[in-house]
């Protein structure tokens, strides 16, 4: 039996940036650091990454999830089609927040911004740009000494972050984009298990949306079903992991966790 078809250990969401990182990231944003030395500093921090969950003995070990400014990254940065903005990490921490036992989300998702983070409208049909996933994984898989897993967010926050009232040009229905949405994804998981991934971690974070009143309430505002999004949803994510001999795939839902601490030098809390 596959190790990775037990009981097994490891990071749900990511790890905390350490205050190196992110001095570095910034400097790299505003012109004071060159790519290639920003480049070797974040592979430093993974380094510490990858002996911390190690050093406590995890079974699957991740780089952190470090370079995503959002975990939703691995898709809207992945694809192109979307009318799209971008972030920097002074953005993506200014807007952080939460209140404590109740689901978080952003104000405004309707806000200019990249997207999966916010509602974008399509402006042609999606196509898979870089492998984000895949990218992250050729860099961290040699230097861990345990399985690596990926993480990619799931169908069901991608169709509920597209402003389908403004995309019926591209796609007519949500069907329609969330059939291409699945087709991009089999290819990119397709091209991590080409390149030796055995673990494939889906968030899907809007899951709890269904059980949440205002959620709910505001896919009823916008002329949607709840349930049929969900049933949508579900038979995606079906499909999405369908046909992949060797291959575990696990799924994390939350309810968001923007209020995320460090404790200290080497001392983390993992956050959704």
């Amino acid at each position: 039996m596959n190790t990775l078809d037990r009981i097994r250990t490891d990071v749900v969401g990511s790890l905390l940036r350490p205050a190196a990182w992110k001095e570095a990231r910034l400097a790299f944003e505003t012109g004071k650091m060159a790519a290639a030395d920003f480049a070797r500093i974040e592979v430093d921090c993974i380094k510490r990454q990858l002996a911390l969950q190690e050093s406590i003995g995890l079974d699957v070990v991740t780089d952190g999830e470090i370079s995503r400014l959002n975990f939703q990254d691995s898709f809207g940065l992945a694809v192109t089609g979307y009318d799209a903005g971008t972030e920097t990490v002074g953005s993506q921490e200014r807007r952080a927040g939460s209140t404590p036992l109740a689901r978080w989300d952003i104000p405004d998702l309707a806000a200019p911004g990249t997207p999966v983070v916010h509602r974008r409208p399509v402006v042609r049909r999606l196509q898979l740009e870089r492998n984000v996933p895949l990218d992250e994984y050729r860099r961290v898989a040699p230097l861990a000494k345990k399985p690596v897993k990926v993480s990619l967010i799931g169908p069901d926050r991608i169709q509920q972050r597209y402003d389908h009232a403004g995309s019926k040009s591209v796609y007519p229905t949500v069907d329609a984009f969330l059939a291409d949405v699945v087709a991009i994804q089999r290819r990119m998981i397709g091209e991590l298990v080409a390149a030796g991934c055995r673990y494939v971690h889906i968030d899907e974070p809007g899951y709890t949306a269904y059980v949440d009143e205002p959620s709910l309430a505001a896919m009823r505002k916008r002329g949607e079903d709840p349930m049929e999004n969900f049933s949508r949803s579900l038979r995606a994510n079906a499909e999405l992991v369908r046909g992949f001999p060797g291959v575990t795939f696990g799924i994390h839902l939350c309810r968001g966790n923007q209020r995320s601490q460090w404790h200290g030098e080497g001392t983390y809390d993992a956050i959704a």
